[in-house]
């Protein structure tokens, strides 16, 4: 027997955030919501001292021939040290035998190209459909998956950025600018983004809450794709109270780790309101926005369909292109 090995940058020559990269999550998506998905608790390893923290995803969608283990880290102390704060590898198994097939040595861009999916997804079907300001918090890798996320279902012109490091904020006015043919500005804080955007995006790893219901308004939705752990909350509990109709990945993962779960803890909601799944949307069974004037809120924690979903693509389109090695095992 043998293993595909597959590098970062054969991986970029066969996935990219693109129209067949959505389709692909929101299959993934709609296999969870009929129930065809088996999705195991999130393994989490803190590693405090160095900032850090190693995420262990997976999920078995019935009907295929494999599935996908993803291990990811974010260590943000990386940045003092000049390296991404991101990395990973997904490794595929064969659902007939067990063995594993293939061994993708992504450093976490397939993990950010399924992230950035989710996000469009979500916009697909809560965003109003007339978009003239969209609005991201964070500066970061996910700050420009979102944004070319986002922009692949509506069609914004001007995008406002708020983020802590001035160096950081220039960066990304420079390249998202030019990439997404939009007029980016410089928010002089949070609120600013908030009240000015039809469509926001946070993308932050903060473990205390920074959005305020106060600066919601009619007609706004909120992508929240920060908190995946249990000690992350970029948004107050009373945002998700606020909003018209919430929205999340998956109901049982962010009651424990998203910011639904700081909102159930307060006992500003509870687990019997209607929260709908992005599963429900992408299979047809939930319209999202119903009309111009409501607030919506999508919390996304990342769920292992999405790693299935994004890591078969990549693997199925490199052996298309006879891409990758292999090794005896």
């Amino acid at each position: 027997m043998s293993i595909a090995i597959l590098t970062e940058a054969e991986i970029r020559k066969c996935v990219d955030l693109d129209q067949e990269a959505l389709d692909a999550v929101a299959d993934g998506f709609s296999g969870l919501a009929a129930g065809n998905a088996t999705v195991p608790p999130i393994l989490a390893i803190l590693i405090p001292e160095n900032n850090g923290e190693v995420d262990v995803k997976t999920a078995y969608v019935r009907g295929l021939d494999s599935f996908a283990i993803k291990i990811a880290a974010g260590f943000y102390n990386n940045v003092d040290l000049g390296l991404p704060t991101g990395s990973g590898m997904m490794v595929i198994i064969s659902t007939k035998t067990g063995f594993p097939e293939a061994v993708l040595l992504d450093n976490g861009y397939l993990t950010s190209v399924r992230t950035g999916a989710a996000g469009a997804i979500a916009a697909s079907y809560l965003a109003p459909k007339e978009i003239e300001t969209a609005g991201v918090i964070g500066t970061g890798s996910q700050a420009r998956y979102q944004m070319r996320g986002l922009k692949l279902v509506r069609n914004f012109h001007r995008l406002i950025v708020y983020g802590i490091v001035s160096d950081e904020i220039d960066r990304y006015a420079a390249e998202m600018g030019p990439l997404l043919g939009v007029k980016v500005i410089k928010a002089r804080d949070e609120e600013t983004v908030i009240r000015e955007s039809q469509v926001v995006v946070t993308t932050t790893p903060s473990h205390k809450p920074h959005i305020k219901a106060d600066w919601l308004h009619p007609g706004l939705h909120i992508t929240a794709m920060g908190s995946d752990i249990e000690e992350k909350q970029e948004l107050y509990p009373e945002v998700l109270r606020r909003a018209d109709l919430l929205v999340c990945d998956r109901k049982s993962q962010c009651f424990r780790l998203g910011e639904l779960h700081h909102a159930l803890d307060e006992g500003l909601i509870s687990r019997d309101d209607h929260i709908v799944e992005l599963g429900e949307m992408t299979s047809g069974k939930n319209p999202g926005r119903q009309s111009d004037k409501q607030i919506t809120v999508c919390d996304l924690t990342g769920v292992g369909v999405q790693d299935t979903a994004i890591a078969l693509l990549a693997y199925e389109k490199a052996n298309k292109k006879g891409l990758g090695s292999r090794i005896d095992t």
